[in-house]
């Protein structure tokens, strides 16, 4: 870019918390002018006047939403870096149509992420959060807990993240099955999972998790009939967006005692309404879209988002997504 002026750098609502008091901003700060907005915008208005005068826009949290209509009124723009693997916060055509570059972090906070995934699954394995609730109000409810060596895990998305929980649900002497949009023989051999079809994977596995990022061909994926096909008693576990699955039809499969639990870190909507009646589940692990908060892996993303910025700002563009 033209080096006679700074840039504008644009962090529109950094809520949660995610670049404030990072010593990454000093990198930033070095590169052009940071304005840095602490709490959410709540109306697209509101998001067109606080990255009117933008030209690098760092969307820290996946809650602040970029619709084509809004990017139209930002005529300066021309980057766009989120902060995570999942690019559905912004309008990816309308970038494209637009010439704004989209970068993502593919794959930096990973571990994090399966870890993640992988302790929601072992919590509602072994009824953690409804034992709890029932120790805290006096009550020694005896229930049977799930042993998950020996069963089978079925990944669908086989990213860095999927890849990883293949990894440690091996770790624990599951079978691993996979689904991905492009299986690959060699994909499966590294790995070390069997690629199926989806409708397979759900019949078979006692556990899924779900690790997709959510784009057209994803959206509501796993809706009724993929929950009826799965196996009774099973599990499904959520760390990749919400837009994944039909959230009513797991109530229903939870209700009925089709499956035996559900782990959620993502929800079609964010927050979560404190009426949603999956809030009334008893077996049910939900956490509040945190899967990569541990201060190892917010510095990792902090890092990303910023090497990102500065090397559009260097004319060389990486990870880009459009």
């Amino acid at each position: 870019m033209d080096g006679s002026t700074r840039p504008t750098i644009v962090i529109p609502g950094d809520d949660p918390t995610q670049l404030t008091g990072s010593p990454h901003l000093e990198r930033l700060h070095a590169a052009g002018d940071v304005r840095l907005f602490a709490d959410r915008p709540e109306t697209d208005a509101e998001k067109i006047s606080r990255a009117a005068e933008a030209e690098v826009l760092i969307n820290t949290r996946s809650m602040v939403k970029w619709p084509g209509s809004v990017l139209e009124q930002l005529p300066r723009l021309r980057f766009i870096t989120v902060c995570g693997i999942g690019t559905d916060s912004v309008d990816l055509e309308a970038a494209r149509r637009m010439g704004i570059v989209v970068s993502n972090i593919p794959g930096k906070t990973a571990p994090v992420v399966a870890e993640h995934a992988f302790g929601l699954m072992l919590a509602a394995a072994k009824r953690a959060a409804f034992q709890t609730s029932e120790v805290r109000a006096g009550r020694w409810t005896l229930m049977d807990n799930i042993f998950l060596g020996g069963k089978t895990l079925g990944v669908v998305g086989t990213g860095p993240i999927g890849a990883r929980m293949a990894a440690l649900g091996r770790g624990l002497g599951m079978r691993v099955l996979a689904w991905t949009f492009h299986p690959s023989d060699e994909r499966a051999t590294t790995l070390g999972v069997e690629y199926v079809e989806l409708d397979q994977l759900l019949s078979e596995s006692d556990v899924v998790s779900l690790h997709l990022k959510l784009t057209a061909d994803s959206q509501d994926m796993i809706g009724q009939r993929e929950l009826e096909l799965m196996k009774p008693g099973a599990l499904l576990v959520n760390t990749g967006r919400g837009g994944l699955l039909d959230t009513g039809a797991l109530i229903a499969a939870l209700d009925s005692g089709h499956l035996a639990g559900a782990a959620l870190d993502v929800y079609p909507t964010e927050p979560i309404s404190p009426d949603d009646p999956l809030l009334k589940c008893e077996q049910v692990i939900l956490t509040p879209h945190n899967a990569d908060q541990t201060p190892e892996g917010m510095d990792l993303l902090n890092e990303g988002v910023t090497d990102n910025t500065l090397a559009f700002l260097d004319g060389q563009p990486q990870n880009v997504v459009t």
